[in-house]
């Protein structure tokens, strides 16, 4: 699908972006590399990061890998210095680094559930301290009176209670916290800009199948009123956030699922709720006067 966006929206930007190789990661690499940015990508399979490097330079963009683990401040320090090093500036850090897997809670491990806190939670804050003195306004190439941006991307399991993913709900609940509060603090001292995306349901993704099996995949396409999202919209959010498009946004989770997260089951039909609607409509019109309508 062709963006909506300019080209060249973001030349002169250099975007970091953890989980990067692979899945939305990879997309939102893709699509700020082709409006412009210089990329760097940051992953823990080096086979990955590198397939990833060549495939972003296929497309004539600017970019380097770096293996790394976000829950290791060396390596955290280390890539965001090789990113400045490389392309001396930082204006972008996206943090699409994740783990999950499905398991109820009495089936859980305590390390389980430590793990996905680390890579999702504790991971982002590393990223995220470790950036500050590339991203803040004064900072080493950049602007004395603008900051970067910071994109965390997090998911819509911990909006409403979702079965089997408390481990997930957690970290992500607890992303989404980390967001606002640097939005306040940061945005205030140091003139970054930092937002959220929930991706929803995103049918053209390894994690999409490793959290629901094909066949139930399959079924859910089948029912008309539930739809997937792909990678790409994900990316299309985070180009705007990254933008100028997006330079008075701040503190905003942006929810990218098609509205579903909102939606319950209908308990009746619109057909049904005419007929109850008129039913009572008559009622209050015979109603004797001075008897109440719960005594008819």
């Amino acid at each position: 699908m062709e963006s909506p966006f300019k080209a060249e929206i973001l030349k002169g930007k250099v975007a970091l972006v953890t989980g990067g190789g692979s899945g939305i990661g990879y997309e939102i690499s893709l699509q700020l590399g082709k409006h412009g940015a210089s990329v760097a990508i940051m992953g823990r399979r080096k086979y990955v990061v590198h397939s990833a490097v060549d495939a972003l330079r296929s497309h004539g963009i600017p970019a380097i890998g770096i293996e790394g683990d976000v829950r290791k401040e060396d390596d955290a320090a280390r890539t965001v210095e090789s990113t400045f090093q490389h392309f001396g500036r930082l204006d972008i850090l996206v943090n699409a680094a994740a783990g999950n897997f499905l398991a109820a809670a009495e089936d859980l491990s305590p390390n389980g559930f430590r793990t996905v806190i680390n890579i999702d939670t504790v991971g982002t804050f590393i990223m995220c301290h470790e950036a500050l003195k590339y991203l803040k306004k004064g900072g080493p190439g950049k602007d004395p009176s603008i900051g970067g941006t910071i994109i965390n991307i997090s998911a819509v399991v911990q909006y409403p209670a979702t079965w089997n993913q408390i481990h997930a709900s957690a970290a992500k609940a607890a992303v989404d916290s980390i967001t606002r509060s640097l939005a306040l603090e940061w945005g205030e001292d140091h003139g970054i800009l930092v937002n959220g995306i929930a991706p929803g349901a995103i049918g053209d993704t390894t994690g999409g199948t490793k959290l629901a099996p094909q066949e139930i995949l399959n079924q859910l396409k089948q029912k008309p009123l539930y739809k997937f999202g792909e990678k790409w919209d994900v990316a299309m959010a985070a180009l705007y956030l990254a933008s100028d498009a997006g330079k008075f946004v701040n503190g905003t989770i942006l929810v990218v699922d098609g509205g579903q997260w909102l939606s319950k089951p209908r308990l009746m039909s619109k057909e049904d709720v005419k007929k109850l609607s008129r039913r009572e409509e008559t009622r209050s019109r015979v109603a004797p006067a001075g008897l109440p309508k719960s005594k008819l």
